[in-house]
């Protein structure tokens, strides 16, 4: 039988292991700034973050708000990993990387709501509605 990778490097373990997992964590965000989305959401979410200072609102809605963003930031990423593997397993087009790809996108549009729910709800109770 053919082997078609190579073998892994031995695992760390330790201080090390977290050292590494903090560079690859790194390198994926490198990645993921090179997608428009990305940017346009943590431009967003800045703003969010500096409305919820200004908001007369709980700690636990501004921890909420920070929570959601960061959850957003995750599901873009593991949206963005869902289309790069379709695009280097399956460069033509077919269903079932069309489902993966829009499956991947719900994921990061419910988040996008749940964000866009918290202001509102931060909204009423800062207007007092």
């Amino acid at each position: 039988m053919t082997r078609h990778t190579k073998d892994a490097a031995p695992k760390q373990t330790g201080i090390a292991h977290l050292w590494s997992a903090a560079g690859y964590s790194a390198g994926g965000l490198t990645r993921l700034t090179k997608e428009a989305a990305f940017r346009q959401e943590v431009m967003a979410g800045t703003g969010l973050l500096v409305a919820y200072a200004v908001m007369d609102v709980t700690a636990a809605v501004r921890l909420s708000a920070i929570i959601l963003f960061l959850l957003l930031i995750a599901m873009e990423a593991v949206n963005t990993a869902i289309e790069e593997i379709i695009d280097r397993i399956s460069p033509e087009v077919s269903a079932t990387g069309k489902h993966a790809k829009d499956l991947g996108s719900l994921a990061v549009f419910c988040l996008i709501l749940a964000n866009s729910m918290l202001l509102l709800y931060a909204l009423t109770v800062h207007l007092k509605i």
